[in-house]
């Protein structure tokens, strides 16, 4: 009994976080109750194209490149099957992957990015608790639109290059410059032109600020990133 209560409350509230619209911040469920995650229990888990599908789409391992706990950010719940956001598929594809082999809990906050205002907004409970500026992707390598989540946190890593901290994100940048070596991952890290369009795809933000994410943005956090 108690087991079937959970698994209810779970769902609902997945349906809740679904309710509004992905680019709309005012009145959503995302930005006000956060959203469900699921955390890989062990082993590799099968990342397949429907409920009950034989096709896999990919295979999720514990842990990610970077060697955090794989977390997904979960978008829909169907039976037995969730619905997961994952940087192995392409931006808008999603994943199902079992109940059973992953561990559900909730997540309180949700990042929205207004591009064209070049800011990142951190809400938790339908208040705004942090408005950040931001550099966004230049116009030959815009910042992709779509909703995506946190991988990884990431201090130390390359910092001429990154700064401080990193949020690893799942999304991937489809317009590279020419020449460019650093992968396709999307993140928000460190770097110049606050408040410009400059980056290769990127958000760039500054340390303190970066700092403070990372204290306060779990694992499995959506970021919706919009015009």
């Amino acid at each position: 009994m108690r087991a079937a209560l959970a698994a209810g409350a779970v769902a609902a509230a997945v349906s809740a976080v679904l309710a509004a619209p992905e680019g709309q911040a005012n009145g959503s469920a995302l930005y006000r109750d956060g959203s469900v995650v699921a955390q890989v229990r062990a082993g590799s888990v099968a990342l397949r194209a429907a409920p009950g599908s034989s096709r896999v789409l990919a295979l999720a391992p514990r842990n990610t490149e970077f060697g955090s706990r794989t977390t997904f950010a979960v978008t829909g719940i169907r039976g037995r099957w969730a619905e997961v956001i994952s940087p192995l598929l392409a931006n808008d594809e999603r994943g199902f992957v079992r109940r059973s082999e992953v561990k559900l809990s909730r997540v309180r906050v949700a990042l929205d990015v207004d591009l064209s205002a070049r800011r990142l907004r951190v809400w938790r409970g339908g208040v705004i608790l942090r408005r950040l500026e931001v550099a966004v992707g230049a116009a030959g390598s815009p910042t992709p639109i779509g909703r995506f989540a946190v991988t990884d946190q990431l201090t130390g890593f390359n910092t001429a290059a990154y700064g401080c901290c990193i949020l690893a994100l799942s999304g991937h940048q489809t317009n590279l410059p020419a020449g460019w070596t650093g992968g396709d991952r999307l993140a928000i890290h460190g770097g110049g032109g606050i408040g410009s369009a400059v980056s290769s795809g990127c958000l760039h933000a500054g340390e303190a600020a970066l700092r403070w994410l990372l204290r306060r943005v779990p694992l499995g956090t959506q970021v919706v990133i919009h015009a």
